[in-house]
């Protein structure tokens, strides 16, 4: 892409508001009804953009000590664009908190050059975790671009957890899947991530970052299912791929 399609791409960077319950224009309840909604919103296969290519939200925790995993991101990041490539294409858009205050978005991308110049302007920064602005901004994507598919890679929780499920439940409504990448072995962790991904029909895995390839096949992975669906996905013969094919149940 030019480096003024860049450059436009930086500058329309969105800032993610704030609020408890910005997207709850559903609320969440459990009976048999919203159940069946939810079961039929989850095999819904992903998104495509006008153009054909699908579209996949790619957020990060980007506070205190995590800035050896997001440059592990920035080289790697490229893999989920190859990985779509034979399914039509991918628009990916990068989402990230830092700091006290900080939630921002990018517009959604084509290619890794733009993706990974943008991620290499970011730097972390010591914060707590916003979680809940995140899942937030991609109930509003759901309903702007009919994005289907986020990931999400972090290593803490420092939010409550009853709140989190209950946006991912407006995910679920709106037939996202979220793919809950967790670095570490905190127990608690743990627990809301999976939480998380099992409410949206989506899959929790761990990863090392001291081994790059575990990260790099669980992205590819994700990126060939919302590029093109379960066919794509299952299609894949490595490892990241029949970890994630597991953890979405089989």
């Amino acid at each position: 892409m030019a480096k003024t399609d860049d450059r436009q791409t930086e500058a329309q960077n969105t800032r993610l508001t704030p609020g408890a319950r910005e997207s709850a224009g559903v609320p969440v309840s459990g009976g048999a009804e919203v159940e069946r909604f939810l079961a039929a919103a989850r095999a819904m296969p992903p998104a495509r953009a006008a153009d054909g290519q699908g579209r996949l939200a790619f957020a990060l925790d980007a506070t205190g000590s995590r800035q050896a995993t997001w440059s592990l991101a920035c080289d790697i990041q490229a893999d989920m664009f190859a990985a779509a490539a034979a399914h039509g294409g991918l628009d990916i858009q990068i989402v990230y908190y830092r700091g006290s205050d900080e939630c921002r978005a990018s517009l959604f991308v084509k290619d890794a050059a733009t993706l990974g110049r943008l991620m290499r302007k970011i730097s972390c920064e010591g914060g707590l975790t916003q979680i809940r602005r995140v899942l937030a901004h991609l109930s509003r994507e759901a309903e702007r671009t009919g994005l289907k598919a986020a990931i999400f890679v972090g290593d803490a929780v420092e939010e409550d957890a009853a709140e989190l499920k209950e946006a991912a439940g407006q995910l679920a409504l709106r037939g996202v899947r979220l793919f809950m990448f967790q670095e570490g072995h905190d127990a608690r962790v743990e627990d809301v991530f999976r939480g998380l991904a099992a409410v949206t029909g989506g899959a929790w895995c761990r990863f090392d970052a001291r081994a790059p390839d575990e990260l790099r096949q669980l992205l590819a992975a994700v990126a060939a299912y919302a590029a093109g669906g379960r066919v794509a996905l299952t299609a894949r013969r490595d490892a990241g791929a029949r970890r994630l094919i597991s953890a979405m149940g089989g």
